[in-house]
């Protein structure tokens, strides 16, 4: 896990069902390795995205001792390790105070700020890029959402995110922006 900011985490885990792409910008070309979030305040512990591999649970179980915890996802197939973190835990799905949940119209996601680092985690709408940045996701990842379009993608994005100050862009596919979020985001949604 790398601290990225005080009480914010993130790391990455081996995705379980991941295969080799066919080609680029399929929807299977994105990493085996996928990032995962954990925000610590004095009383609760947000998870985003979360995937523990092999049953490694000792980092976490520091971050989540004497917390209420919630177990986030942005988009209904990273339920990754939900079901066994809520079974440890007894968590809640409730986004806790300093979380954003941010629905993304049209998309199937729901992006989380966290306005105390002034961070948005994303899950597959936004990737990261080379280098450090972000860029939006493939038109082949938006197949199953009956028409809708990346132009329609950049409107709802712009509509929801470029009213926020964002420094960092913690991402599940790809490399996280860690300073200049902003920047990164406006070059991304650029028409």
């Amino acid at each position: 896990m790398l601290e990225v900011a005080p009480g914010l985490w993130r790391w990455t885990a081996a995705h379980p069902d991941w295969e080799p792409s066919q080609e680029e910008d399929d929807p299977a070309d994105w990493d085996q390795q996928v990032g995962c979030v954990a925000y610590a305040t004095d009383d609760a512990l947000a998870l985003i995205d979360p995937l523990v591999a092999d049953g490694d649970y000792e980092a976490l179980d520091g971050l989540a001792e004497g917390k209420e915890v919630a177990i986030l996802t942005t988009l209904r197939w990273h339920g990754r390790s939900r079901a066994e973190l809520a079974k440890r835990y007894a968590s809640s799905t409730t986004a806790p105070a300093g979380v954003e949940p941010l629905e993304i119209s049209g998309t199937g996601e729901t992006m989380y700020w966290i306005e105390e680092h002034r961070a948005l985690v994303s899950g597959d709408r936004l990737l990261g890029d080379r280098p450090p940045g972000v860029r939006m996701c493939p038109p082949s990842w938006l197949r199953y959402l009956d028409g809708f379009t990346q132009e329609d993608l950049r409107r709802a994005l712009q509509a929801k995110l470029l009213d926020l100050p964002v420094e960092m862009i913690l991402v599940s596919h790809g490399e996280p922006v860690l300073r200049d979020g902003r920047a990164a985001l406006e070059r991304a949604l650029a028409e």
